[in-house]
């Protein structure tokens, strides 16, 4: 566990409290938010990711300490070394990486930890593979757990693969988070940019539905005329 002592040392070394502080409000910490009780060191994320750099023979057994941290720089750092393990690990290492995210999905908890880990990792591994543990996640209560099930096929939209994210959003339709509106029509406006035909026909079978948020981040690159169209209608 020498190196997982170095790491927190120096993770703590460069903490910030006034950048602390700004974090715990943009990253909404206070009671009844989504990001209740999360704690931050105050460390910009690129220099969490070149600490992670320096531990890349981290045991799944110390990174899962690290991300059972209540400081959140920890376990975002402890997500980077999980990402850079699979990526250079054969197809046994990548399975247990993969069912050890789905197992402590709990732990990864608040938007940035999902959106920077979950398409590398879930998402990558699901490529080539049937999608069933998508759908469970969809299905979930957890809003973490929501939004790793359609932020992880942001790698089958760079795959110009759609049909999970189309089923999946419109599993999410109605949901009342505005994380999960905010990621679905993120997700939308991706599948938009690589095929505009294939958006238009799930936006005009469902635009009448979809929460407002989720439909202004769909169309955020349409032209002016089409956006007032959506919106207005």
């Amino acid at each position: 566990m020498a190196n997982l002592i170095e790491l927190k040392k120096e993770l703590k070394k460069i903490s910030n409290p006034k950048q602390a502080e700004i974090l715990q409000r943009f990253f909404k910490t206070g009671k009844g938010e989504y990001g209740e009780g999360d704690v931050f060191l105050g460390i910009k994320v690129p220099l969490q990711r070149k600490i992670a750099k320096k531990y890349p023979n981290l045991t799944l057994k110390e990174i899962n300490e690290l991300l059972s941290s209540r400081m959140h720089e920890e376990r975002l750092t402890s997500l980077f070394i999980l990402i850079r393990k699979y990526e250079k690990g054969d197809a046994k290492l990548k399975k247990e990486i993969f069912n050890f995210y789905l197992k402590n999905t709990n732990k990864i908890n608040n938007w940035d930890l999902v959106d920077l880990s979950a398409p590398k990792i879930i998402g990558n591994y699901l490529l080539d593979k049937p999608k069933d543990s998508l759908y469970k996640l969809a299905k979930s209560k957890s809003l973490w757990e929501k939004r790793i099930a359609v932020l992880s096929t942001f790698e089958f939209i760079r795959n110009n693969q759609f049909k999970d994210t189309l089923s999946i959003s419109e599993i999410l339709l109605k949901d009342k988070h505005d994380l999960i509106h905010k990621a679905v029509g993120w997700m939308l406006r991706e599948i938009g940019k690589r095929n505009h035909e294939v958006e238009e026909s799930f936006l005009k079978k469902y635009y009448k539905q979809m929460p407002r948020t989720m439909l202004r981040y769909a169309i955020e690159k349409f032209d002016e005329k089409k956006r007032r169209f959506y919106l207005g209608a």
